[in-house]
């Protein structure tokens, strides 16, 4: 492995983290360089338009990076699109080795990747199995994977459930199912993502703000607020509207009024006009992929969810289980939708990872075919 060090890779996928959600349409990338088994530059994928990670991170080493290794967890770019191509960097800093973890899907790499243009350089390319837990690292590039290769973005679904699976009682309160604690691990969650999306049901019922609060993370990102809203119902004094707090989009169709799709323009959300009703949800992810989001993180009722489940469009579900009972056949559970009929039809999920969340449970759980791109 070449003195493959698997600390400065570890650290390198720490870096990536913290900027999950911000890098859209590109994929969150940490890189190191390592020289005598020391750090002397690092850095992350900065948002559209600024200098990847490993730009970043031999910036940060200057000349002591000539001769030096540099670990990255995605392999570099070799062409041009919004910034010049990572490769020409490397060759130009005189970069020994690259260590990187996970192999670029753009289309727009060659074939052979990035040893096709480092190689003759006399840059060793080592394409390596990052550390344990595998998982993590590639669920933490999957959303960026998903979207290029099914033309769609990574749809993550999060809820909060009794012991009985009701997310609500009979007569709709759901406010509050799961523990504070709990309700701070969903604001960590919304950091990592480009949008969060609902429906009408819970924006009317609810009231939500879908914004990054409650949590000790520095960071200025503001998801995209997505909501599917065919008929107009959702009130215009709504904290969904209020776009001095995030930025809203609004899915329609011809059979919401006219007066309301004006107000909302006025306050400044984005409408998207459909012909037909309800809006299509294949059209809505559609939209957001061609803006360049990669991950949506759902928070809706049992409405949307089901529907979405329906069409196979749910990739990764993070579930809290708080531990009471709320009974009554009519309160709602998670997963609404047609259903299926036989069990041999159903989508199973791979579980990534379960433990207490104060005094709720936490399963973490996503397709198994994500670990297969």
């Amino acid at each position: 492995m070449h003195d493959f060090d698997p600390h400065a890779y570890a650290q390198a996928f720490k870096l990536a983290t913290l900027v999950r959600g911000r890098t859209s349409p590109n994929p969150p990338v940490g890189a190191v360089v390592v020289r005598d088994g020391h750090v002397i530059g690092s850095g992350a994928t900065q948002p559209p338009g600024g200098p990847h990670a490993e730009r970043m991170a031999l910036a940060m080493a200057g000349a002591a990076a000539c001769g030096a290794d540099l670990y990255v967890t995605l392999e570099p770019c070799t062409f041009h699109g919004r910034t010049p191509a990572c490769t020409d960097a490397i060759i130009a800093a005189g970069i020994r080795r690259v260590y990187y973890g996970f192999r670029d899907c753009d289309p727009r790499m060659p074939s052979n990747g990035a040893q096709s243009i480092l190689a003759p350089h006399g840059i060793d390319v080592i394409h390596v199995t990052p550390p344990q837990p595998q998982s993590q690292h590639a669920l933490h590039l999957a959303p960026f994977v998903w979207r290029i290769q099914h033309q769609r973005p990574f749809v993550t679904l999060k809820y909060a459930m009794s012991l009985d699976g009701k997310i609500a009682t009979h007569s709709g309160v759901s406010q509050w199912i799961s523990h504070e604690h709990s309700r701070a691990h969903v604001h960590q969650i919304r950091a990592s993502v480009d949008a969060i999306l609902t429906g009408s049901g819970t924006a009317c019922t609810d009231n939500p703000r879908l914004t990054v609060r409650h949590t000790s993370q520095v960071s200025s990102h503001t998801p995209l607020r997505v909501l599917l809203d065919s008929n107009g119902q959702t009130p215009t004094t709504s904290h969904i509207f209020d776009t001095t707090m995030a930025p809203t989009i609004v899915f329609t169709s011809q059979q919401s009024p006219q007066d309301w799709r004006d107000t909302l323009a006025h306050q400044g959300v984005q409408i998207h006009v459909s012909n037909s009703a309800p809006v299509p949800l294949r059209d809505v992810l559609a939209q957001l992929h061609t803006m360049g989001i990669n991950h949506v993180l759902v928070e809706a009722g049992s409405r949307l969810a089901g529907a979405l489940a329906d069409a196979d469009l749910i990739d990764e579900v993070h579930a809290f289980i708080a531990p009471g009972f709320i009974g009554n056949p009519a309160a709602p559970g998670p997963i609404g939708g047609a259903g299926i009929s036989q069990l041999v039809d159903w989508q199973r999920f791979t579980i990534i990872d379960v433990h207490h969340s104060a005094a709720d449970v936490h399963i973490h759980a996503c397709r198994p075919s994500i670990f297969t791109h």
